[in-house]
């Protein structure tokens, strides 16, 4: 299994991840199978979604915001709430198509990791399921 790290700079935000993605995959000589991306922390998610426009994931956040404001009423102690329930509309893994050493996303398709308790050190944990030069 890899362990990639991550520093978030906000309390709530989106990160692009593909590229380290990319990266892991290049360099681990992973050619076809199926890449496992697992975030392992309870306020946090990971999405594929779109990666061109940079409105996209504030638009997602702003929403998440709205749809699950901070809210004194939540009896969880921490005051983070809001976050573990933003992170498991999205959920904490997703599956990433591999073929000839490339993650096989849509045109416009990006790897995200939400934060929705930060800033923080977030980890993201991969799991390699197929074929290696």
């Amino acid at each position: 299994m890899e362990k990639l790290s991550f520093a978030t700079l906000a309390r709530e935000g989106m990160l692009n991840v593909t590229e380290d993605l990319r990266e892991v995959v290049r360099s681990r000589g992973w050619t076809d199978g199926v890449l496992t991306v697992f975030c392992p922390h309870t306020t946090c998610g990971v999405t594929v979604n779109e990666g061109f426009d940079a409105d996209v994931p504030l638009d997602m956040t702003g929403f998440f915001r709205r749809l699950v404001p901070q809210s004194p009423d939540f009896r969880h102690g921490e005051g983070n709430s809001d976050a573990h329930i933003k992170a498991s509309l999205l959920g904490s893994s997703v599956q990433i198509l591999v073929e000839e050493g490339q993650l096989v996303l849509g045109t416009w398709q990006a790897v995200w990791l939400f934060d929705g308790d930060g800033p923080r050190t977030r980890q993201l944990w991969l799991k390699w399921q197929g074929e290696s030069r």
